[in-house]
């Protein structure tokens, strides 16, 4: 299944593992299926069928790689299609009954002690949660009020935050897992379970400042780093697999460096990946007002972002070969990350 029939294990992963995961001799496959689910939980049009006891295996994992309150999201609608009385033929929230709320709290009540609530903001706090506040315990409810409202740490709820690979407001989790496995030169747009590596943030332009010296202060001598940034329209980034170490005005040799971009936050379909073809000219480094430059194809440079598609990497910007000119006014936010090697892959 896994060898022959790889795309269709991952377009129905949710409906192969309810069928083996009680199956001692499916252990690979179980887990093929249980790591595409944790890479992206919201991918599967199945989950709301998913079998209960898959769904606490899930939700007690430390690495399940989703946003708390996307796995808040799909628990809620789990829940809701799991309930009798509700689902399709009562799925708008503002016509139930107080039995309907009770009835959810009933199905959902071994699975709400496993939500990670803190990890989830105040505004989706106020607007996801609390409308569904009938269905938490009042123990804690009580605790997440004086959390979100008096910064009272809970002393009931004590799991720890799940170990998300990168934290982003630029992407999801899931495309940390393409960024990952083209660091590895798996070039596959298929979603893949890899956890060699984790991304720590050290610039972010909305918190930091857009400033080229700023950006060399916080990113040199981080070593390798990934480079995100947000237009209004589309997401571009870039992996520099040498990092910066204050070399003036001189281009660094690199085979492993790349380019790419994302039509969206959670885009596995239209994203792009542009390998370096001249390895010579691959970074260029330089703390004169430039920010970062993969190969004179993606820079930032003064207040403008440049992209063209010159001979140093593949192309990524669908035949343009003039310079597009992208001003700070729409560049929504930067962020970079230094790439770390997990200890069991040194």
């Amino acid at each position: 299944m896994i060898e022959k029939r790889t795309d269709w294990v991952k377009q129905n992963f949710v409906l192969v593992l309810d069928a083996v995961f009680k199956l001692a001799n499916c252990k690979k496959l179980q887990n093929c299926c249980l790591e595409l689910i944790c890479i992206d939980p919201q991918s599967s049009k199945n989950f709301s069928s998913l079998d209960k006891d898959i769904l606490f295996y899930l939700l007690e994992r430390d690495d399940l790689q989703a946003e708390e309150i996307d796995i808040w999201n799909c628990l809620i609608k789990w829940g809701i299609e799991q309930t009798p009385g509700l689902g399709s033929e009562n799925s708008d929230r503002d016509k139930w009954e107080q039995k309907n709320f009770e009835a959810l709290k009933k199905t959902l009540s071994q699975f709400i002690p496993l939500v990670r609530f803190m990890g989830i903001s105040s505004d989706d706090f106020f607007d996801k949660v609390h409308p569904y506040k009938a269905v938490i315990p009042i123990h804690i409810y009580e605790e997440l009020e004086e959390f979100y409202y008096k910064d009272i740490l809970p002393k009931i709820i004590t799991l720890p935050p799940r170990i998300i690979m990168m934290i982003s407001t630029i992407i999801k989790p899931s495309l940390a897992q393409i960024i990952a496995n083209w660091i590895d030169r798996n070039d596959s747009n298929v979603l893949s379970f890899n956890n060699k590596y984790r991304f720590s943030l050290i610039y972010k332009k909305s918190r930091d400042g857009f400033d080229y010296t700023t950006f060399h202060n916080k990113c040199n001598r981080q070593g390798p780093f990934v480079v995100l940034i947000k237009l209004q329209s589309k997401i571009y980034g870039g992996y520099n697999s040498i990092g910066y170490a204050l070399r003036r005005g001189r281009w660094l040799v690199s085979s492993d460096s790349f380019i790419f971009s994302f039509g969206n936050d959670r885009d596995t379909h239209n994203m792009k990946i542009g390998r370096v073809i001249n390895r010579n000219l691959s970074i260029w480094e330089d703390c004169n007002e430039y920010f970062f430059n993969f190969g004179n194809h993606l820079y930032l440079y003064g207040k403008t972002l440049y992209l063209s598609n010159r001979s140093n990497y593949d192309n990524i910007l669908n035949g343009y070969h003039e310079s597009i000119c992208l001003p700070i006014e729409k560049i929504e936010e930067i962020e970079v990350f230094s790439v770390i090697k997990n200890n069991s892959f040194t």
